[in-house]
């Protein structure tokens, strides 16, 4: 982390500009944003950030090889497969905890990973807020891949929208506007001018979809998709009343469903490089180490830390019943790399990637990061904690 930015930023930090951040963040939505934002942006040191170049070029390698379709197939449940899957993600979001290594370097090792969009509009509104609010200058940025924000969104505008009209590509959730996120759903309908719909908003006949807008029909060729399926999952009958989204539709999707599971925990144990901790799929596990304490077991096919069992034992193991479909994983031990006033605080950092139609690789784009003081990242973890929440990494440009 840069010591003499964070020297600066905490010099000048005040109550009264994290109210007025927070108010000018929320100025013009339609609802106050539904999740904690941090006090403070992480501040990277060019050498962290090249750092985290490399750690992600490794696992983008990966995605990249000609047989990882081959490879990530069984990571689709079968009553989530969707027709007509394409050839690439639109999207892939690494998340990397920030360490120390055995030398006492500040190093990144992969949390996770997924092929599902993040709030690529948000993170733009945020780091504009910061700049603005805290007088942080011109010399920071944070965008990767030599793009300035006009760029940025360009390289936006053409992953989701592409060869279509805005109003032939729709933003889509099961409930859209009743998420956290919506905040982001709203910036990228300001930013793109796609509409927002909900999954009991399409209306389909024959095998194309349609949306209403001022009371006439629309046919949508493209499907911006924020929809996890597990959240509509309701007794084995989640489409009941609605579309089914797994039938071979004439639509496009940006991203196709199968990325969010194909680009996932599924994917770890394929993974090399310095910063992937060892992990395995428990079927594959000959020995149980012997420091059992360093690793934490996680279920495949559950999300958002539902199901993980951090303080492993061999009972544990023993008794899972499915173990194709449980990983170990190493433990990776965040370092209290950002200093609050009141002490060090963890830090994540997830590097943002595009890949529209067209291009042979994906573009490190821009960033999130999340600050926790909590045994784990994430809102669960770190209420009535101060400087935790959703961030934004800035790097010397």
């Amino acid at each position: 982390m840069q010591p003499a930015a964070r020297q600066t930023f905490n010099a000048n930090f005040s109550q009264e500009k994290y109210q007025q951040f927070l108010q000018q963040l929320n100025e013009g939505m339609p609802n106050d944003i539904a999740f904690r934002v941090a006090e403070t942006p992480i501040f990277l040191t060019a050498d962290f950030r090249d750092r985290l170049l490399a750690a992600g070029q490794d696992i983008i390698q990966t995605i990249l090889q000609p047989d990882f379709k081959q490879l990530t197939d069984r990571a689709i449940p079968e009553k989530w497969k969707v027709a007509n899957e394409n050839d690439h993600p639109h999207f892939i979001a690494l998340d990397f905890g920030v360490c120390k290594d055995e030398a006492g370097n500040i190093v990144p090792k992969l949390i996770e990973l997924q092929g599902f969009p993040s709030l690529y509009g948000f993170q733009v509104l945020l780091g504009d807020t910061y700049q603005s609010i805290f007088d942080m200058g011109d010399d920071w940025t944070i965008f990767f891949s030599n793009l300035d924000q006009a760029g940025y969104l360009e390289l936006l505008k053409k992953t989701i929208i592409g060869p279509y009209q805005p109003d032939e590509v729709v933003l889509m959730d099961v409930n859209a506007f009743e998420q956290k996120t919506f905040v982001d759903f709203y910036i990228t309908q300001q930013y793109l001018g796609i509409p927002i719909v909900s999954l009991s908003d399409l209306k389909q006949k024959g095998n194309q979809l349609y949306y209403k807008a001022n009371g006439e029909e629309k046919l949508i060729k493209r499907i911006y998709n924020r929809l996890i399926f597990d959240e509509i999952e309701t007794e084995g009958t989640p489409f009941e009343g609605n579309v089914d989204l797994r039938l071979p539709l004439d639509v496009e999707w940006i991203t196709h469903p199968n990325w969010f599971y194909r680009i996932s925990k599924f994917t770890m144990p394929y993974l090399k490089g310095g910063a992937i901790p060892k992990t395995y799929f428990l079927s594959e596990l000959t020995d149980i180490p012997t420091d059992l304490e360093n690793y934490v077991l996680k279920p495949l096919f559950s999300f958002a830390g539902q199901g993980v069992i951090i303080d492993v034992t061999p009972k544990d193991i023993e008794a899972i019943a499915d173990p194709e479909n449980w990983i170990l994983q190493q433990k990776v031990q965040y370092e209290p790399v950002v200093q609050a006033p009141d002490g060090g605080v963890k830090a994540e950092i997830r590097l943002l990637y595009l890949w529209p139609d067209g291009n042979s690789e994906p573009t490190l784009a821009i960033n999130l990061a999340r600050l926790s003081r909590g045994k784990m990242i994430g809102v669960r973890y770190n209420k009535d904690f101060e400087w935790v929440g959703g961030t934004t990494a800035f790097m010397p440009k």
